[in-house]
C-alpha cells in the first residue's frame, strides 16, 4: 500500500479486495463498446486507439478537497481579470507586474484584440488546470493552466457512469460526490454568455483526437454539434443551417478548436474547419465564444509564472495553491541558478503542450546539458526551468498486478455568473514505472477520480 493511504483507501481496498477479478474484463469490454478514444493525427497519419483506462480510482478526502476548490476559484478569477485587463487598460503591464516583452513574445496573445471585451466580460469559461501532490510538503502544486481549449472532462464522467454499473457496491456503501453537475455548469455558462440564440459546440471533426468528448458533451449539455460547413455567417450574426436549410441563430459557440483555425477570413486563410466571418460576429457582440479569442496568452508557461502576483494584483490575496517553484532565465539571477543547477531542474519550451517540450536535467548528457544552456542563452523568453516536483504515485492494476505510477490531476473550473469547480476531475498516469510524463498524447492512462467522506 501506498505512504499517502488514509481510511477511505481501506475502506475502498475492503470493498475492492471482495469482487469477482471477472469484472475487470466486464469493465474493460463496456468502455470498448463506448469507444472512449484518443485519436492521434500524427506524421500525417490519422490513428484511432482506445485510450488506457484503469478500474482502480485516484481518492481525494472532501476536506483536502475543499481546499482545492478555494484555490481553483481564486486563481481563475484571478486570470479571468488579467485577461480582461491584458486586452483593454493593461495596467498590469504599466505597473510593471509583468514585463511588456512577455506578453508581445508570447504566442498566444493577439494584439488585433485589443479594446475587445466579450459577452459579461467573461474570457475563462471552461479551464482545465493540472495539479500534483507533492510528497515532501504533502500540498498540492499547480503545474500549468489550459485556458483555451482544455480537453478529457468527458473520460471521466464515462467511466464513472462504467464503475457505477459494474461495481455498484462502492456507491451504495461509500460516500462519493456525485458528478453528474458538470454539463450543467457548461450549460448554465453558455447560456449566462449567450447573446441570443442557440448553444452548439463546434467540432474539427472526427479526425480530432477529442472527438468524442465533443460529441458526448454536445449531448450531455443539451446544444448542437456542428462542424463549420454548418455555421454561416450573416450581417455579422452567426446561424446555423439546419437539415432543410433552414437558418438558426447561434448566441454562444463552444468552440473546440484553437484561434489559428477558427476563421479563415481572421486567422489561417488555409484553415478548412474554421467558419468564415464568426469573429466577425464575435467582435460586434452578436455571439459569444467559449473560450475567448487570445487566451492563449495565459496559457504561456511563462506567464504562469506570474499568476501568485496577479492573485495578489487583482484580488489583494495570498494563493490559496501554490506554483511549482518556476525560474525565467530572462531575470540574469534566474539564469544563473538555472545554469549551476540544470541537471536537477525540469526544462519547457513556453510555448508547447501536451508534455512536449520537456526536458529532465537528470537524464541528460553533459554534452545535452551544454547543448541546452546554450539554447537557453540564445533565446531566454522561450524556455522556463522548474524544480522536479517529486509528486505522489498512484496504484493502477496492470495484468492481474497492483502497480505504482505517477499521476497527475486535472481539474475542471467552470466560469459563468461564478466559479464552479468539479467534483471530479481526470486524473492521468504514465504507463511506465518512474517516468513523470502522464499525458494523454504523452502514452498515458486515465482513471476515476473520487471525492470523498467518510
Amino acid at each position: 500500500m501506498l505512504e499517502n493511504q488514509t481510511e477511505l483507501h481501506k475502506r475502498f481496498w475492503e470493498i475492492y479486495s471482495k469482487q469477482d477479478r471477472a469484472k475487470i474484463n466486464e469493465f474493460k469490454k463496456y468502455m470498448d463498446k463506448f469507444a472512449i478514444n484518443f485519436n492521434l493525427y500524427k506524421d500525417g497519419n490519422f490513428i484511432e486507439q482506445s485510450l488506457p483506462f484503469d478500474v482502480i480510482p485516484r481518492i481525494i478526502e472532501k476536506s483536502e478537497f475543499n481546499k482545492i476548490e478555494r484555490g481553483l476559484q481564486q486563481r481563475i478569477q484571478a486570470l479571468n481579470l488579467f485577461l480582461e485587463d491584458l486586452y483593454t487598460d493593461a495596467k498590469i503591464v504599466r505597473d510593471g507586474i509583468v514585463p511588456q516583452e512577455f506578453i508581445e513574445q508570447a504566442s498566444g496573445y493577439l494584439k488585433e484584440f485589443k479594446g475587445f471585451s466579450p459577452a459579461k466580460k467573461v474570457r475563462t469559461h471552461i479551464n482545465g488546470i493540472d495539479l500534483v501532490k507533492d510528497t515532501v510538503t504533502n500540498e498540492w502544486i499547480i503545474l500549468e493552466d489550459n485556458l483555451r481549449v482544455p480537453s478529457g472532462a468527458s473520460y471521466p464522467l464515462s467511466i464513472r457512469d462504467t464503475y457505477r454499473k459494474i461495481y455498484p457496491e462502492f456507491f451504495e456503501k461509500l460516500n462519493i460526490e456525485p458528478i453528474k453537475a458538470y454539463p450543467s455548469y457548461i450549460e448554465k455558462a453558455m447560456n449566462y454568455v449567450n447573446t441570443g440564440g442557440i448553444n452548439v459546440v463546434l467540432t474539427p471533426g472526427r479526425y480530432n483526437s477529442a472527438y468524442y468528448e465533443h460529441s458526448y458533451l454536445a449531448q450531455e449539455v443539451g446544444a448542437q454539434l456542428v462542424r463549420a460547413h454548418e455555421l454561416i455567417v450573416q450581417d455579422k450574426k452567426l446561424y446555423y443551417k439546419n437539415y432543410n436549410g433552414k437558418l438558426i441563430r447561434v448566441g454562444a459557440v463552444y468552440r473546440r478548436l484553437d484561434d489559428d483555425f477558427i476563421d479563415p477570413k481572421f486567422f489561417n486563410p488555409e484553415s478548412l474547419i474554421g467558419v468564415p466571418g464568426i469573429i466577425e460576429a464575435y467582435l460586434a457582440g452578436n455571439v459569444a465564444l467559449m473560450n475567448a479569442v487570445g487566451n492563449g496568452v495565459a496559457d504561456d508557461k511563462g506567464i504562469y509564472y506570474f499568476v501568485p502576483k496577479m492573485i495578489q494584483y487583482y484580488l489583494g490575496e495570498e494563493p490559496i495553491l501554490q506554483n511549482a517553484p518556476t525560474y525565467l532565465p530572462y531575470f540574469k539571477e534566474d539564469k544563473e541558478y538555472i545554469f549551476k543547477n540544470i541537471e536537477k531542474l525540469v526544462i519547457k519550451d513556453v510555448a508547447e503542450a501536451g508534455g512536449y517540450g520537456v526536458l529532465f536535467g537528470h537524464t541528460m548528457s553533459e554534452l545535452q546539458l551544454n547543448d541546452l544552456r546554450a539554447l537557453i542563452e540564445a533565446n531566454p523568453r522561450r524556455f522556463i526551468a522548474q524544480e522536479l516536483i517529486e509528486f505522489y504515485d498512484e496504484e493502477c492494476y496492470f495484468n492481474g498486478d497492483i502497480q505504482a505510477r505517477k499521476a497527475d490531476f486535472r481539474a475542471y473550473v467552470v466560469m459563468g455568473e461564478d466559479v464552479k469547480v468539479w467534483q471530479c476531475g481526470l486524473t492521468r498516469y504514465a504507463l511506465e514505472a518512474g517516468n513523470y510524463l502522464v499525458n494523454s498524447s504523452q502514452g498515458g492512462g486515465f482513471k476515476d477520480t473520487w471525492v470523498m467522506e467518510l
